[in-house]
């Protein structure tokens, strides 16, 4: 087997461009104004007889900018000519984040009254009911027949997949209602083992289920079973913690006559 090297060639320095500061600098001045160039920062060949020349950027807000001028020189000519100038970070620029489309940027709790959402027709996390069903975990397929059947007649015509429930699963076990919230890491016990616990149907309910203690903080809230707070129903508190007993009730036989006298 005989294998080769690709080597790229890099174009040559041309003496005319790369010595065209002062021609780059005046096209820059003429173009921004005098008081927004500084120092010549170097060059780089961009390629056989084009070079770009870097400057300093003082214009105010933008700190670590550079102009960058473009030159080049036709074949056979000794004349150099500015092709473009435009303004580019440097590696010390304040540059904008990456920019994010809004769907994207959308939390849980964003959304106010009269908000819409659409959701994508390619939306990875739903499939065509009919094609998946509601539960594919169910082993009696007769009843897996009637609720697609329902939903083809009457209910909804996409439902989770398997990779919108994992996504689910995964971002409620690592949220609040999961394991490692800091009020599930100093509970006194899990909720699959509390009274308030509420079960769901489906592959979900294998993991999470529903917190119905009104005195919880995660009360109508998916929690995942090995979640957990201080409001579980079977805790206790210890003797140490209870409140005091209150005192022996004393009778009390004074009479005026007598509170009178001891006064």
């Amino acid at each position: 087997m005989i294998s080769s090297v690709i080597t790229i060639a890099r174009p040559k320095s041309d003496s005319a461009t790369v010595a065209a500061v002062d021609l780059a600098r005046a096209a820059l001045v003429e173009e921004v104004g005098a008081a927004d160039v500084g120092d010549h920062l170097g060059h780089v060949v961009e390629g056989e007889r084009v070079v770009t020349h870097l400057f300093a950027c003082l214009r105010p807000g933008y700190v670590g900018w550079q102009w960058s001028v473009t030159v080049a020189r036709a074949s056979r000519s000794k004349d150099v000519t500015v092709d473009e100038i435009v303004l580019v970070p440097g590696d010390a620029a304040i540059v904008a984040p990456p920019w994010v489309p809004y769907r994207e940027r959308i939390k849980p709790g964003d959304l106010s009254p009269g908000d819409l959402l659409p959701v994508d027709d390619d939306d990875p996390r739903l499939v065509p009911t009919y094609l998946f069903g509601d539960d594919p975990l169910d082993a009696d397929d007769k009843a897996q027949i009637r609720a697609v059947a329902q939903d083809l007649g009457l209910g909804r015509v996409r439902t989770l997949g398997p990779e919108g429930r994992d996504l689910a699963a995964q971002r409620w076990y690592d949220g609040d209602g999961g394991p490692e919230a800091p009020i599930a890491r100093s509970a006194p016990d899990h909720c699959s083992t509390c009274g308030f616990l509420v079960r769901i149907a489906g592959p979900l309910s294998e993991l999470f289920g529903v917190c119905a203690n009104g005195d919880a903080n995660d009360d109508g809230r998916i929690v995942s079973f090995d979640h957990g707070c201080g409001a579980h129903s079977e805790v206790r508190l210890a003797k140490k913690h209870e409140p005091p007993p209150p005192p022996v009730p004393v009778f009390d036989t004074l009479t005026v006559d007598e509170v009178e006298i001891l006064s």
